[in-house]
């Protein structure tokens, strides 16, 4: 097998049988921060603030007031929510 070709900036080591230094590959552990734990409480609460928007509209949302005044728009609302929770996710590391 034909041996690499030693460049002058890489000196042989004495102990080494003509294959050159051994590079230094000791992994280092980078502290990217991460995501706070507000940030995923109020993602989490949001997605599930759409989603019991949504239920409790299907199955109580003649009877609550509010809801019944807001008709078609409570899907809106729920899902305004839920996607706004969603969009979140792109932050979380």
């Amino acid at each position: 097998m034909p041996k690499a070709k030693i460049t002058k900036s890489q000196p042989l080591a004495p102990s080494s049988a003509g294959t050159g230094q051994a590079a230094n590959r000791t992994p280092v552990k980078i502290n990217t921060g991460g995501t706070p734990v507000w940030y995923k409480a109020i993602m989490f609460g949001l997605m599930l603030i759409g989603l019991a928007w949504l239920v409790v509209n299907y199955l109580a949302g003649q009877h609550i007031p509010l809801m019944n005044e807001l008709g078609p728009w409570n899907f809106a609302i729920g899902f305004g929510f839920f996607i706004v929770g969603l969009l979140m996710t792109m932050g979380w590391r």
